[in-house]
């Protein structure tokens, strides 16, 4: 599969890291995600109900860290995956979070990808 929508660099603030003291007040992070999916029938049909809605995606993750705090990025960015093939039209998710901690790194990322289980 080919077909891939990217919203890349999103800017959100949650609190995440391993320190209490790190998780005290929102952190800001970038989210990179990829959404693939086919999108003939969106070519098509030019309907936005026969596409993956990225802007709804971009919505949701801006409230995901509402009440909400995770230690480790990996667990953040499994969290996200998770969302949003539970939650959104996909085939498979391509997920980067990028925190910026390490005063001498530009940022510290992790990146995975999931696959939607197969339909029953």
């Amino acid at each position: 599969m080919t077909d891939c929508i990217t919203l890349c660099d999103l800017e959100v603030h949650y609190r995440v890291g391993v320190p209490d003291e790190e998780r005290e007040n929102a952190q800001r992070l970038l989210l990179t995600v990829q959404i693939y999916r086919d999108f003939k029938t969106a070519i098509q049909t030019d309907s936005i109900d026969t596409t993956t809605n990225y802007f709804a995606i971009s919505e949701r993750l801006k409230r995901l860290g509402d009440h909400r705090e995770w230690k480790l990025i990996e667990k953040l960015a499994g969290d996200i995956a998770a969302l949003i093939l539970a939650e959104f039209p996909c085939e498979r998710v391509a997920v980067e979070v990028k925190k910026f901690i390490i005063p001498e790194t530009r940022y510290v990322s992790v990146r995975l990808e999931r696959i939607a289980p197969p339909s029953p």
